[in-house]
C-alpha cells in the first residue's frame, strides 16, 4: 500500500459449435490473430486509474513482447521517471530512485500487487495490452464457440481452474472478455476499442474489476511495433549504491 501511494504521487443464437481440445497454438489460431513473439509493442501510455481511493492520471512508456516480457516507467508531470519495472518470463526488478530503493523477485501477482493496484501477474497483463487473452491454468482447455450479436463468442474452459468468454471481430480481433475464477463468479471484464485500419494492436484498453468500483484504461499513443529478439531492454540494472530488497 505504501508504493502505492508512493506511485500514485509520483504521477500526476445461432447453432453451437463445439472445438475439441487442442495444443495451445493450434487453439489461439482459432481464437486470436498470430502474433509472433519477436512483435514489440513500445508505446507511450495515458493509464487512468479508478479506486476506492481516487481518480489517478498516469503517463507512462511501456514496452511489450509476449509471452511475458514488460518494461513500465511512470513519467511525473515535471521531472524524470521515478518508477521503473522490467520484467522477464523469470524475474522481475523495480526501482524507486527517490527512495533509492531497487526490488527483486519473481514476476508473480502478489509481487506486482506490492506496487500497483491489481493482481495480475506479469504474462497475465502483458497479454492483455497486447490485445489478446490472457492464458488459464489447467488443462486441456476446452472451446465452444458461436456467433452473438454480429460478434463470434468463444468459451474457454478448463476441468478445474479459471475460465473466460471472449467476443470476437469478424476479423478475429478481440472485442471484450470476462474472467471468471474457479467458482464461476466474474474477476473482471476487458474492453478492446480504438484499432487502427489493417491493425491487430486495440490503442484503447479498459479494465474493470467485479467491484465496480476499481478500473484502469490504457490509452496508447504514438504506438510502434517492431520485430525484436534483442530482450535487453527488459533487464534493469541494480544502481550503484541503492539498497537492494528481495521479494521473496
Amino acid at each position: 500500500m505504501v508504493s502505492f501511494v508512493l506511485l500514485m504521487l509520483t504521477c500526476g443464437c445461432a447453432g453451437r459449435a463445439m472445438i475439441e481440445p487442442g495444443p495451445p497454438t493450434a487453439s489461439r489460431e482459432i481464437v486470436a490473430p498470430v502474433i509472433h513473439g519477436k512483435d514489440r509493442i513500445a508505446t507511450l501510455a495515458q493509464i487512468d486509474l479508478m479506486t476506492a481511493q481516487g481518480h489517478y492520471p498516469i503517463r507512462a512508456v511501456l514496452i511489450l513482447q509476449r509471452p511475458s516480457y514488460l518494461r513500465l516507467e511512470m513519467m511525473p508531470v515535471i521531472g524524470t521517471p521515478d518508477f521503473f519495472l522490467a520484467a522477464t518470463p523469470d524475474e522481475m526488478k523495480i526501482f524507486i530512485p527517490s527512495r533509492n530503493e531497487f526490488y527483486s523477485g519473481k514476476p508473480s501477482a502478489g509481487n506486482l500487487a506490492r506496487f500497483l493496484p491489481w493482481s495480475f501477474a506479469v504474462e497475465e497483463i502483458v497479454m492483455i495490452l497486447s490485445s489478446t487473452y490472457p492464458p488459464l491454468a489447467g488443462s486441456p482447455v476446452s472451446y465452444e464457440r458461436y456467433p452473438e450479436d454480429g460478434l463470434l463468442r468463444v468459451e474457454m474452459k478448463t476441468p478445474s481452474g479459471p475460465s473466460q468468454t471472449i467476443w470476437m471481430e469478424k476479423n478475429s480481433r478481440p472485442a471484450r472478455l470476462i474472467r471468471y475464477d474457479t467458482g464461476g463468479r466474474e474477476v473482471y471484464r476487458v474492453r478492446y476499442e480504438d484499432y487502427a485500419e489493417g491493425s491487430v494492436f486495440a490503442e484503447k484498453i479498459s479494465i474493470q474489476w467485479a467491484d465496480h468500483v476499481t478500473s484502469v484504461s490504457v490509452q496508447y499513443s504514438d504506438l510502434k511495433v517492431e520485430k525484436a529478439s534483442d530482450l535487453s531492454v527488459f533487464t534493469l540494472p541494480v544502481p550503484a549504491g541503492s539498497k537492494i530488497i528481495q521479494l521473496d
